[in-house]
């Protein structure tokens, strides 16, 4: 299980460049034009992470398999988007399929670039792109609404649920906030979430900085930042550019290309790790001679759904999970030695899956 990022922005702001870099295809034709990107360009990307690398040494694992995301890169929405301007309603649509939106912002000067606006100020883009969202919500929701109170008047239960949500979303629509600040109870989660509102999902600003900027960022990625913390949402800063040549370079030359541009990682990493604290996720392993693997989770997810992860029938027919603590496999050199320091644990059925842990599930066939 990994998650889907929609890669979102007006045109020329760097979303195909950086969706290049990203998967290291050229999927996605990076283009001095708006609207280069005529169909959503998919991409899976392995996550990074350390720590598989570690375990795979210990256990002698012939094979490392990290967990994956998807990239989606979706064209360059403009001003007029919900009215269907530019390529607006079939973007739109795209955008619903995704689990969170990274919102490319510019934060470069560069006179042989254009902006579809005629000036660089990537808070008013982020405000123009979150207005498009919210006018489609709106839309979306009038006309759900409206084919609601036909049932309603039928004394259909489910409708009256459904336009009770409907309703607390174009309350907050209406008085200019997206439908993610809208407090949703418990028991309405799930039925909120497949209503697949546009201005529901996680956000995250990635702010597109020139090269010399890559690792503190500039003014206009501080405006951002300042911008998220207010709405309560995440920002990250990349340079694109970086990303790029970085895709290009083989892993020795990479680390050494990033000495001398004084950045500790890729901007990808920390691209995933904004991604994965936005949407609450966690990773699990499973380590052994024949395969080191990451298993992408929600966080609170208890033992069972972890399993089923794997595989649907290691969820049903779940009896236990033996489990080891990362820090404790690596400090006893592998689950042998972390028995022997009492670290290793039988779990059940109620247990809540930590971050790092290395896991066995015992099933039922």
């Amino acid at each position: 299980m990994g998650f889907k990022m929609g890669i979102v922005g007006l045109p020329n702001v760097g979303k195909s460049t950086l969706f290049n870099a990203l998967t290291k295809t050229a999927a996605a034709q990076a283009a001095n034009f708006p609207f280069c990107t005529i169909e959503p360009n998919v991409g899976e990307v392995s996550v990074p992470d350390p720590r598989l690398d570690q375990l795979a040494a210990i256990a002698g694992s012939k094979q490392i398999i990290p967990t994956r995301m998807t990239f989606v890169d979706i064209a360059g929405l403009v001003r007029g988007a919900s009215k269907g301007e530019g390529l607006g309603n079939q973007f739109l649509a795209n955008i619903r399929e995704c689990d969170a939106i990274a919102h490319v912002l510019r934060c470069f000067e560069d006179g042989d670039i254009t902006h579809v606006e005629g000036r660089i100020d990537p808070v008013a883009d982020a405000e123009t792109i979150e207005t498009e969202l919210m006018l489609a919500d709106l839309e979306s929701l009038e006309r759900r609404r409206a084919n609601l109170a036909r049932k309603m008047k039928s004394g259909d239960k489910e409708a009256a649920d459904q336009d009770r949500l409907l309703a607390q979303a174009q309350a907050a629509l209406e008085a200019g906030q997206p439908a993610r600040t809208v407090q949703v109870a418990a028991d309405d989660r799930r039925a909120w979430d497949l209503l697949q509102l546009l201005t529901a999902k996680p956000v995250l600003y990635v702010c597109n900085v020139e090269e010399a900027k890559a690792g503190e960022g500039n003014s206009q990625s501080a405006r951002v930042a300042e911008m998220a913390a207010r709405q309560g949402a995440a920002s990250v800063v990349i340079s694109a550019r970086i990303e790029e040549e970085l895709a290009q370079l083989p892993d020795e030359d990479a680390a050494i290309f990033l000495e001398e541009m004084g950045l500790s990682e890729a901007g990808l990493n920390r691209l995933i790790r904004a991604g994965y604290q936005l949407l609450g996720l966690r990773t699990y392993f499973t380590v052994g001679p024949k395969e080191a693997r990451a298993w992408t989770i929600t966080a609170g997810m208890l033992a069972p759904q972890a399993a089923g992860v794997i595989h649907g029938d290691f969820e049903k027919g779940f009896i236990r999970a033996e489990t080891v603590a990362f820090a404790d496999y690596i400090a006893g050199n592998g689950e042998a030695g972390a028995k022997e320091a009492g670290k290793f644990r039988v779990e059940g059925k109620t247990y809540e899956v930590k971050d790092g842990d290395v896991l066995h599930f015992l099933f039922s066939g």
